[in-house]
């Protein structure tokens, strides 16, 4: 079961949901997201939010169309995004996407990063994917990486404070037990020269972002 969180975010950084529609697929809606869903044609099975970003119209039509909704006053500790990530946890899917996580406000943005997080506590993959982007989190280990001719780009950023014995094999620039640092921009913008790559690191928590150029038209 994978569970794909849709939340609040510009609709341009929207992919398009439809092509990650699934049998094994639970959508939930955060927020303006919810409107984003229904309005195509994809009804959650949550719905989370303040609902402070929506007309009075859009949330009636919500609370016609999904009764189920859970509407919170704005005044809280979590964000609307944590409250649907806290409830996907609990489901233990294999894997969980956000969309529109992405976009606007850097706050959002930022809180969003964290959350990512939440899914090494229980092993869950947590992904935030938009028109350009794939960004998700780990921990020390040794992954594949395919090549992907639509997200050639491939960064690693350090989240903890050191990142020690990071090696790169496979890609255009390749590392060998190499120690970065928060804030070092050594692991930025590789790819990756045969189909298959590995990276591998002894100790910390990376965050590895897939992307691509930006064009409008695309």
């Amino acid at each position: 079961m994978n569970i794909h969180i849709v939340a609040g975010g510009p609709t341009e950084r929207m992919p398009k949901l439809h092509d990650w529609q699934g049998e094994d697929v639970i959508w939930v809606g955060v927020d303006r997201g919810v409107t984003y869903l229904l309005e195509h044609n994809i009804f959650p099975a949550k719905a989370f939010g303040d609902f402070d970003s929506i007309t009075s119209e859009e949330l009636q039509n919500i609370k016609t169309q999904l009764p189920h909704a859970e509407i919170y006053p704005s005044e809280k500790d979590e964000t609307d995004t944590e409250l649907a990530v806290n409830w996907a946890l609990e489901q233990n899917p294999a894997l969980i996407r956000i969309f529109g996580g992405t976009g606007g406000r850097l706050d959002h943005f930022l809180g969003n990063i964290q959350l990512v997080l939440k899914g090494l506590e229980r092993t869950t993959l947590i992904e935030i994917h938009d028109i350009q982007n794939k960004l998700f989190a780990c921990k020390e280990g040794t992954y594949s990486i395919k090549k992907d001719v639509f997200l050639p780009f491939i960064s690693f950023m350090p989240i903890t404070p050191d990142v020690k014995g990071i090696t790169l094999t496979g890609f255009k620039y390749p590392l060998e037990k190499k120690h970065i640092r928060f804030g070092d921009t050594l692991c930025i913008s590789n790819e990756l020269e045969v189909e298959i790559g590995t990276f591998s690191f002894d100790e910390g928590i990376l965050m590895v972002i897939r992307s691509r150029d930006y064009h409008p038209l695309s």
